[in-house]
């Protein structure tokens, strides 16, 4: 991505090059190891997110700026799915968002060991409303996100939120295991670009959103159609074609997942980093591989650019407030524990619980968290172009919660809102909305046992929950916890605390 807090040039004159970030820094803190989250300064910054431009761009490439779009009008781009185009008619916005100039810098002189650094050229901002006075003047400062008057610490007077917090420390990815992780996805990048010149790999999901723990895989999404420029269609076009023939056009131009996923793993069993590659056609089909002498997994999918969406607005989440990280870890690991955060049976999945940690902080009395997408609409469009949504996060204002409770206050709160208080039968969770609409809404919700509504393409990401009995062991297990917790006040009594250390310990 581009260097987010530059002030942007005229938009007729060129762009001067600036400074080149050299690093990748996930620790905006600067405080080394997991003790970070006892000392959270007074003016959080959201960790910067460098990203590489596409390197199919030339400096004369540059497309042209679109008009603002209007959401009632069909628009061809990946986004543009019949159910998509459906829930746009049926619930528009109320804001249209222009697409910004896109301006490349030619592709970095980069080793495939080195982490990718920041393109030379700045960006304009992709939000009108954010206009030059808006940027800081050094171009590598982040955004800054709520400020916090209290650190962690704070929110941490009790016994069990200590517990939550002691968990948090032990598991929380560290800026070594992500700078791992990024050094890895660029020279996959670059091996990957040998057969499809103009595909640019994505690092997604917990590793890049912020809620991720040490043991957790690294999702990436490889974009190779999109709004590209005639000439680049052209040379994607055609090596598509020589590589799979025509096997792989489907309506609109776009790549069957499952024919380049199996080119892309004879190409891995070639590559002397990747071993254990395994294709699932699933749904969203996927390819799982892992790095070579080590144990760290990837998951890699084709075009599901809603995973890069829901990243960064994930991501703008869990920096808004020092409690939903922690918060969100604890959930996972006893969801985890109790087994009942595996959507490949028929259960959870870890997005689905992330969703529904962030419902219950958003309808709490004096909520913790606002709604991002209600309140910042332009920030986090639908119909942004892809390579934007970084930065379209980097934009949003500061929030303060007037909320005080402790984790451990939160902690019994969630279990017990899901045990006795949400009506699973009769509401949808929206995390868009920061409400729980009824299941009237729309045909499609009132047939199922759990509904939580995915931000952006507005469907079911519960919808693996479609046995009775699963759903009905979910639910004792909230009941459950909820009644053992709020009775003994003591994490040991809804998880193992200190085997869970322990066996994240052998991650270091």
């Amino acid at each position: 991505m581009f260097h987010r807090n530059g002030a942007p040039s005229p938009r007729n004159g060129p762009y001067p090059p600036t400074q080149v970030s050299v690093a990748y820094n996930h620790n905006p803190q600067r405080i080394d190891g997991a003790n970070r989250a006892f000392h959270v300064l007074e003016q959080e910054r959201l960790p910067p997110y460098v990203w590489s431009p596409p390197p199919y761009f030339a400096p004369a490439m540059v497309p042209p700026q679109k008009p603002a779009l209007n959401y009632r009008r069909k628009r061809s781009n990946a986004d543009n799915t019949p159910y998509f185009e459906k829930r746009l008619r049926l619930d528009p916005p109320s804001h249209a968002t222009a697409s910004p100039v896109l301006n490349w810098a030619p592709p970095p002189n980069r080793l495939p060991h080195q982490a990718v650094a920041a393109p030379s050229t700045p960006a304009l901002s992709c939000l009108d409303r954010f206009g030059p006075s808006r940027h800081i003047s050094s171009p590598h400062q982040g955004q800054t996100v709520p400020k916090s008057f209290n650190s962690l610490q704070v929110y941490a007077g009790d016994h069990l939120s200590r517990q939550m917090v002691e968990l948090f420390e032990a598991c929380q990815q560290q800026s070594i295991d992500l700078e791992r992780k990024e050094v890895f996805r660029a020279r996959l990048q670059e091996d990957i670009q040998s057969i499809f010149s103009v595909a640019r790999l994505y690092l997604t999901g917990s590793s890049m959103n912020g809620l991720g723990c040490r043991s957790s895989d690294a999702d990436l999404c490889l974009v190779i159609t999109g709004n590209v420029s005639i000439h680049q269609f052209l040379i994607q076009r055609n090596e598509l074609v020589n590589h799979l023939k025509s096997s792989l056009f489907v309506s609109q131009k776009r790549p069957d997942p499952v024919s380049v996923l199996s080119r892309l793993r004879k190409l891995f069993r070639t590559l002397s980093y990747v071993e254990g590659t395994c294709l699932i056609r699933a749904k969203v089909p996927i390819l799982k591989f892992k790095e070579k002498g080590s144990d760290l997994e990837f998951d890699l999918n084709i075009n599901n650019t809603v995973g890069i969406r829901n990243t960064f607005l994930l991501r703008s989440y869990a920096h808004a407030d020092p409690r939903v990280r922690p918060m969100i870890l604890v959930v996972k690991k006893w969801a985890c524990h109790h087994q009942i955060n595996d959507a490949s049976k028929g259960t959870l999945s870890s997005y689905t619980l992330v969703l529904m940690v962030l419902h219950y902080l958003q309808t709490v009395r004096d909520p913790v968290l606002p709604s991002l997408q209600r309140d910042h609409p332009d920030c986090f469009s639908p119909c942004m172009e892809i390579d934007m949504v970084p930065e379209g996060s980097t934009h949003v204002p500061p929030y303060i919660s007037r909320n005080q409770s402790s984790l451990g206050e939160l902690l019994l709160g969630f279990l017990r809102y899901y045990a006795s208080e949400f009506s699973w039968d009769k509401q949808v969770i929206s995390v868009r909305e920061a409400t729980a609409f009824p299941k009237t809404y729309a045909q499609e919700w009132r047939k199922k046992f759990i509904c939580v509504e995915e931000p952006f393409e507005r469907n079911n990401v519960a919808r693996a929950v479609h046995e009775k009995l699963k759903f009905d062991a979910i639910k004792a297990q909230f009941v459950q916890s909820s009644r053992k917790l709020q009775a003994r006040r003591d994490l040991n009594s809804i998880l193992p605390l200190r085997a869970i250390i322990n066996k994240e310990a052998l991650r270091r």
